[in-house]
């Protein structure tokens, strides 16, 4: 299931622009706005809709991350997914697009669908917690991704998370217009 337009604009939590609204977008407001209120994470580390960018066959695809969390100095923290249906059947795809981004992956990946939350570590998909109350506030959120280090992937891992990500994709059956992209 792919967002669709809600042909209407919103006021964007994090960039104070006009953005298009969207069946999904008031979720990814509220989680940015409880980062930022609850969690304490300044609005300038969050990126929503993150594009991650991978090449299946000579064909660039993209995926996006819904918030991306990334330090001062770029450093990728967090990638926190929306998802519509199931949070355990949306675990490794999010993983596979943690893993594959550029420059440097992502430690830590959350996915949620706005009732359960579960965080993990990219390297292992180990579970790490879960609810909400498990998302490290922005004081403890670099050294939990320090702890929870992702080694660089071989060319060869690399395109089986690409493949993966690919396939995972390909489930949702043909886009909606372009929402659902960046």
């Amino acid at each position: 299931m792919h967002e669709v337009s809600l042909n209407r604009l919103i006021t964007d939590y994090i960039s104070g622009e006009q953005i298009e609204d969207t069946t999904y977008e008031d979720l990814r407001q509220a989680l940015a706005r409880m980062l930022v209120e609850d969690k304490k994470y300044p609005r300038a580390s969050i990126r929503p809709k993150h594009p991650v960018s991978y090449v299946i066959d000579t064909t660039v695809q993209t995926t996006v991350i819904d918030l991306a969390v990334f330090d001062t100095d770029e450093t990728p923290l967090l990638a926190l997914f929306f998802c519509p249906g199931e949070v355990g059947t949306f675990i490794r795809e999010s993983m596979a697009a943690a893993r594959i981004h550029s420059p440097h992956p992502f430690p830590l990946v959350a996915v949620t669908d706005s009732m359960r939350l579960v965080l993990a570590a990219t390297a292992s998909a180990e579970t790490i917690g879960e609810g909400f109350y498990a998302l490290p506030s922005w004081h403890a959120l670099r050294s939990t991704a320090k702890s929870y280090p992702v080694p660089a992937l071989t060319p060869e891992r690399r395109a089986r998370e690409e493949r993966i990500l690919y396939a995972y994709c390909g489930l949702g059956g043909p886009c909606c217009g372009g929402q659902c992209t960046p």
